[in-house]
């Protein structure tokens, strides 16, 4: 798949996305105007009217933060769905019992998440290094924090949070609640300490009126992360063409003796021609379909890309970077344990063609190159995983893997505003 064709795709979900945001602040409104009747409690995440934020234009205003802290329904706590092609993951949701989604909180999160004010020279916020724009990381080798300093990592992206519980590339942190708040005190990410960050915060009445609501102990760097990690739950992909195709391929496996009798089985000839008319609203190239049987086939990168979220949420050994003259560890350094050297999480592969460049070194600038790295079985090392294997790949074959990536793994993100902080 040309870079070219990557180019376009951006291009024209950029595009969508554009009309898309319309409709969604006229949802959010309207979303949050049925709220008040106490009804809505039960939402879909991808839901528009979750992160637009507090309806209105330019810096937030009391008035405007009054009222909607005022509104009870903000604080009820909300019955999560997935969207369609990610349910079947649902199992997999994680939300600690201390720390329910509301809307009030998600909203709170979003203003915590673009505010440059946590950093110590207010010049890095966490959308610094998983920026919506560029499919929640960052389209450089490693991120960037405060002073211009380099980490030694790529950005791991920020969406489907809600179905991993440890985070980072080795893990490290128990939970998004943990993660949300580290980089803030990590002196080349946010550079800042806990202490004056949550100093900084209570210089913000707008912020403190909401911690105040929101939290029975208020503003403290724990709630900090609560509310980040709460919005980060609610930041989820919509669905894709391989979610319509793989239940149009599972329909017809099921069925494959009896799809040219379904006329007399109008129920079955009725979900079939919605299945069918799914992947026409959701199409793929003959090139990607391909791509698909291969990837759960002699491509095996259902080894680990596995389930809705196309990950496992273990750790591997690929080889990447393990032939530097001191390789990163990984998963190792958390746990001490020799099988985990050189160990990194799977990512999720929703969305990949959006969140280049790939591998926890940011080493591999396009899906071609990780194509390729499979194909000849990683870097051999001495804890290079088993499901690393040599795969013989023919150049059609690796081509239509990488148009599966690109088209069939490339959904909606949901809408959320940038803008919108207390003064």
């Amino acid at each position: 798949m040309s870079k070219s064709f990557v180019e376009f795709a951006r291009k024209t979900i950029f595009v969508a996305g554009c009309v898309f945001v319309l409709s969604s602040l006229a949802l959010a409104v309207e979303a949050t105007t049925s709220s008040s009747s106490g009804s809505v409690d039960e939402v879909v995440l991808g839901d528009p009217s979750l992160t637009s934020g507090i309806p209105g234009y330019g810096l937030l205003t009391d008035s405007q933060l009054d009222a909607w802290l005022a509104n009870e329904d903000n604080h009820v706590t909300l019955k999560v769905a997935l969207p369609k092609g990610l349910d079947t993951a649902s199992a997999n949701i994680y939300i600690p019992e201390d720390n329910p989604m509301t809307r009030a909180k998600i909203e709170l999160g979003r203003q915590l998440y673009f505010d440059e004010r946590l950093s110590s020279d207010n010049t890095i916020s966490c959308a610094s290094c998983h920026d919506p724009a560029q499919g929640y990381g960052a389209e450089m080798k490693f991120g960037v924090g405060v002073q211009g300093q380099e980490g030694g990592r790529n950005s791991p992206v920020a969406f489907n949070r809600i179905l991993s519980k440890e985070q980072f590339w080795d893990g490290r942190a128990a939970s998004l609640e943990d993660q949300a708040v580290g980089p803030i005190a990590n002196p080349i990410e946010m550079g800042n300490t806990h202490e004056s960050s949550v100093k900084t915060i209570s210089q913000i009445p707008g912020y403190v009126k909401q911690f105040e609501k929101i939290f029975e102990d208020g503003l403290s760097i724990d709630n900090v992360g609560k509310a980040m990690a709460t919005f980060e739950r609610a930041i989820v992909t919509g669905p894709m063409p391989y979610d319509a195709y793989n239940q149009l391929v599972a329909f017809e496996k099921a069925f494959a003796d009896d799809l040219e009798y379904l006329d007399e089985e109008p129920e079955l000839e009725e979900k079939y021609n919605a299945l069918k008319e799914d992947t026409e609203e959701y199409p793929m190239s003959e090139s990607a379909v391909r791509g698909m049987t291969l990837f759960s086939g002699k491509a095996n990168c259902t080894a680990c890309h596995a389930g809705a979220n196309f990950t496992d949420e273990q750790y591997h050994n690929l080889g990447v970077g393990m032939d530097a003259e001191t390789p990163d560890l990984g998963r190792f350094d958390v746990t001490k344990e020799e099988k985990d050297k050189g160990a990194f999480k799977t990512p999720t592969l929703r969305n990949i063609a959006f969140t280049a460049p790939y591998m926890h070194d940011g080493s591999q600038s396009t899906l071609e190159e990780v194509v390729e790295w499979y194909d000849k079985g990683g870097h051999k090392n001495p804890y290079l995983s088993d499901k690393m294997k040599v795969l013989n790949l023919t150049e059609q074959e690796k081509a239509d893997l990488v148009a599966f990536m690109v088209e069939g793994l490339s959904g909606e993100f949901p809408y959320v505003s940038q803008a919108r902080l207390p003064n």
